[in-house]
């Protein structure tokens, strides 16, 4: 068994700390952002959905998706995983440095802050979002990696032999779940939709990225799920379902409609 004495600190100074998360949070965006560079520097020269999304626009699009992921994800938690709690306690709300970020709020923010930008540019919405759609679990794999330092989101009780003793939760073996989202949802989401998005001489409707990025995410999600522990103030909802899957049930749906639309669109035309 391995038992996790990682510290969420990697720099503490008294009156200034530096935590992985945080790190975690600035390393997947400024990756992201240099990928999404490269894939519209490779599109530019091949008749691509991407051709017509400017560098520029891109480099703009940033502090607009930053400002979506952490709002958004930070509201996300604390209407979906524990209003009550920040009811009572307003200002613990301004503490992301503690944590506590929901994937689906700062998917939302990203959504809103992508309709804002396209809005004031003159983009195509989905056509951004596609891009997003490509870059995005290289965030969310940090993200995971982050969750396992910082020793939360931990998984159910395991026999198996990669199974993880969490000493600030208890002194019992658990399923590194954040690993396993971190593969599923970072890893293997980032290899299906680049494949799907990048497939040379393969003409993409807009938004068919961004449709299969929900379907595909929301698996791996839910997946994800099974082995991890639902949030102990929670529990499930009818007995099985924990909050992250009700939520990925929506995303799921949202990215089946997305492909509906677009396939009956194409057929009418």
């Amino acid at each position: 068994m391995i038992v996790h004495n990682f510290s969420p600190v990697l720099v503490d100074w008294g009156f200034f700390q530096i935590r992985w998360y945080s790190i975690a949070y600035i390393i997947g965006i400024i990756i992201g952002w240099v990928y999404a560079v490269n894939i519209i520097k490779l599109t530019a020269k091949n008749n691509h959905n991407f051709t017509s999304i400017k560098k520029s626009d891109f480099d703009d699009l940033i502090i607009y998706l930053v400002l979506g992921i952490v709002v958004g994800g930070r509201l996300g938690y604390v209407i979906f995983y524990n209003l009550d709690y920040y009811m009572h306690n307003f200002f613990e709300i301004f503490k992301i440095w503690k944590g506590g970020m929901s994937f689906h709020g700062g998917l939302l923010g990203v959504i809103i802050s992508i309709i804002v930008f396209s809005i004031n540019t003159k983009n195509n919405f989905f056509k951004l979002a596609d891009i997003v759609s490509c870059v995005a679990p290289i965030g969310i794999f940090f993200g995971r990696t982050a969750n396992f330092i910082n020793g939360e989101l931990v998984g159910k009780i395991s026999t198996f032999p990669i199974a993880v003793i969490f000493p600030s939760i208890d002194s019992i073996p658990r399923h590194p779940s954040q690993i396993y989202e971190a593969v599923l949802e970072g890893v293997i989401l980032f290899v299906l939709i680049n494949f799907l998005a990048l497939k040379k001489n393969f003409i993409l409707t807009p938004g068919r990225v961004s449709g299969f990025f929900l379907i595909f995410y929301s698996i791996a999600r839910i997946i994800g799920e099974y082995f991890r522990e639902p949030d102990l103030h929670l529990g499930y909802f009818f007995n099985y379902f924990s909050m992250g899957v009700m939520l990925s049930l929506i995303t799921f749906l949202a990215g089946c409609f997305i492909i509906f639309v677009i396939k009956n669109n194409e057929k009418n035309n």
